[in-house]
C-alpha cells in the first residue's frame, strides 16, 4: 500500500518571540496549491533527541495541533542539520565507473526559501545545482541496502550552489561548495516518495531569470538514495536533521546579482532564492 503523501515545513511566525523561534507543521493535502494545502497544523519536532530541531515553546495559536496558515508564519530550512552532504560524480551509468565519492558542505553555508545567495568578490563563476535532498530522519549507521529507507524521514529540494573557479583550484572543494547562504533548502520535507522514487523517474531542473532549462531526472543519478546511506554511513554516523543531496545531472547557469533562481524536483516542489551581492 502506498504512504500517503505528507509535508512537513520548519516555520517562524511573522511576530516570533526570539529571531531563534521555530515550530515545525504539518500538512496531508494532496493539492500543494489548494485552500487546504495551505493550512498546516501545529506538530511535535520530527527530530527527536535533536536540540537543534526542537520546537519552541508553545504560545496563542501555536500550541500542537493548532491550525496556521501559510500567511502566519515564514518557511525556513527544513532543519538545523549537524551533517551537509553532497555526492560527486553523480551523473548517470558513467558516475557508476567511480566509486561513490562524498563531499562535506558547512551547515552554516544553510539558508531557507527566499533567502538570498550571496555572490563575495572574487568568487568567480557560481552556478546553482538542483537536487533531490534526503532529510536524514534519526541516528543511523552500518544502515544496509534493505534497511536504508528506514533512516529517512523524508526528501526536500537542496541547492548545490558551487563556485567554480574555486572549485578548480580547491582538491577538497571546501571554498567552492561551503560559502556562507550556498546550501537553500526548502521549503519543505515530503513523506511518502518511496513509491514513487522506486517506480518512477521524478523531474529535477532549475529556472534560471524565469527560463526553464533543460531538465533531467532521478534515474539520471548514478548511485541512488539507499547505495548512497549505505556509502555514507559505512564511515561516519548521520544524525536526525541531517541533509544528503544527491547530485544534480540536469543543466545549469552562471548566477550573477540580481538573478532569481528556482530549483524543483517533482514531487516536492520548488525552492526559489534570489541572488545578490555580499557587499550589498
Amino acid at each position: 500500500m502506498t504512504a500517503p503523501t505528507r509535508r512537513i515545513a520548519r516555520v517562524r511566525p511573522h511576530s516570533p518571540a526570539s529571531e531563534l523561534e521555530q515550530f515545525f507543521v504539518a500538512n496531508e493535502a494532496p493539492d500543494f496549491g489548494s485552500e487546504a494545502g495551505k493550512l498546516w497544523t501545529v506538530i511535535h519536532s520530527p527530530f527527536p533527541g535533536s536540540l537543534a530541531n526542537a520546537a519552541a515553546a508553545p504560545r496563542a495559536g501555536w500550541h500542537h495541533g493548532s491550525t496556521v496558515g501559510e500567511d502566519a508564519f515564514t518557511f525556513l530550512a527544513p532543519s538545523i542539520p549537524a551533517n551537509v552532504l553532497g555526492m560527486a560524480h553523480n551523473t548517470g551509468p558513467a558516475g557508476r565507473d567511480l566509486p561513490p565519492q562524498a563531499f562535506h558542505k558547512a551547515a552554516t553555508s544553510v539558508v531557507g526559501p527566499g533567502d538570498a545567495i550571496e555572490l563575495a568578490a572574487g568568487v568567480g563563476h557560481v552556478d546553482p545545482e538542483a537536487e533531490l535532498t534526503v532529510v536524514v530522519g534519526r541516528k543511523a549507521r552500518g544502515l544496509t541496502l534493505e534497511n536504508a529507507r528506514e533512516a529517512v524521514l523524508g526528501f526536500t529540494i537542496g541547492n548545490d550552489v558551487t563556485a567554480r573557479d574555486l572549485q578548480k583550484a580547491d582538491d577538497l572543494w571546501i571554498s567552492a561548495k561551503s560559502q556562507d547562504t550556498f546550501t537553500p533548502v526548502g521549503p519543505w520535507i515530503v513523506t511518502g516518495l518511496d513509491t514513487a522514487l522506486d517506480s518512477a523517474a521524478l523531474s529535477i531542473g532549475v529556472v534560471h531569470n524565469g527560463t526553464e532549462l533543460r531538465a533531467a531526472s532521478s534515474a539520471d543519478l548514478g548511485w541512488g538514495v539507499d547505495e548512497i546511506l549505505v556509502y555514507l554511513t559505512s564511515f561516519m554516523t548521520l544524525h536526525p536533521g541531517d541533509l544528503v543531496l544527491t547530485g544534480f545531472p540536469a543543466e545549469s547557469a552562471q548566477l550573477h546579482p540580481g538573478d532569481t533562481v528556482t530549483c524543483r524536483v517533482e514531487g516536492i516542489g520548488e525552492l526559489t532564492n534570489p541572488v545578490r551581492d555580499a557587499a550589498a
